[in-house]
């Protein structure tokens, strides 16, 4: 039977575990907040940014872990 160790033996596993949890929980708040930022914008920022409002509500109402 074979001996399996789930102990790290370096650090450099752990941590990038760690920073790559870190730089996913940054993409979900971004999402949040851009999501946030949609629903305030006025009628003429959406037309020149060649978005219809229902468009807007889409992208606004999607989870923040949704692309």
């Amino acid at each position: 039977m074979a001996d399996i160790s789930l102990h790290y033996r370096s650090e450099v596993p752990l941590m990038a575990t760690v920073s790559a949890a870190g730089q996913l929980v940054a993409t979900w708040r971004r999402r949040a907040r851009e999501r946030r930022e949609l629903v305030n914008l006025d009628h003429r920022t959406i037309r020149d940014l060649g978005l219809s409002p229902s468009e807007i509500q889409f992208e606004a109402n999607k989870p923040f872990w949704r692309r």
